[in-house]
């Protein structure tokens, strides 16, 4: 994710997947194109042409639809809220929630072992604590994205906005 806008009364942190929505959709045209170039060979490749195309592109354009998700998040103090966008080929949805009920922001970790290979992924996570006042209830996590991702860029994201939050005190 980066961060769009940062100034003390706003913060926007976004993350477009201009790369993978860009890989895929050449990926789409390789398949569609090259189905399309073996069926109109020979007489006998028509239909393997058509599959081929087809399926690839298909394939392509699940993909397309499942990983290619534009999310938004920004931080108001004069609002006093957050909003989270989400974008998708399926449709928008935008949520609210009070900043001030916003504690801070933690990196959750998940770990793979495969082949004996281990792996941890991280994902920036809201944690709202709007429902603490009920006994026996923890603070509600809503996660930034819903990807894990590996490298530095979660708890980079998790440490700037938790250094720009308490300077929501001073406005």
């Amino acid at each position: 994710m980066r961060i769009i806008r940062d100034t003390p009364e706003q913060l926007i942190v976004a993350n477009r997947p201009w790369l993978i929505g860009s890989m895929l959709i050449l990926f789409i045209l390789v398949f569609v194109g090259a189905g399309f170039l073996v069926a109109s060979g020979e007489e006998g490749d028509l239909w393997f042409g058509l599959l081929f195309g087809g399926l690839g592109g298909g394939l392509g354009a699940v993909a397309f639809c499942v990983f290619v998700r534009r999310v938004q998040v920004i931080f108001d103090r004069s609002e006093g809220k957050i909003t989270i966008r989400r974008q998708s080929v399926f449709g928008y949805s935008s949520n609210t929630h009070p900043l001030a009920d916003l504690s801070h922001v933690e990196v959750e970790e998940t770990t793979s072992n495969q082949n004996g290979h281990r792996s941890t992924l991280y994902r920036a996570t809201l944690v709202l604590d709007s429902n603490t006042s009920a006994i026996g209830r923890s603070p509600t996590r809503v996660p930034i994205v819903a990807a894990y991702v590996s490298g530095p860029g979660a708890k980079r994201l998790a440490q700037r906005i938790n250094t720009w939050l308490p300077a929501s005190n001073h406005i």
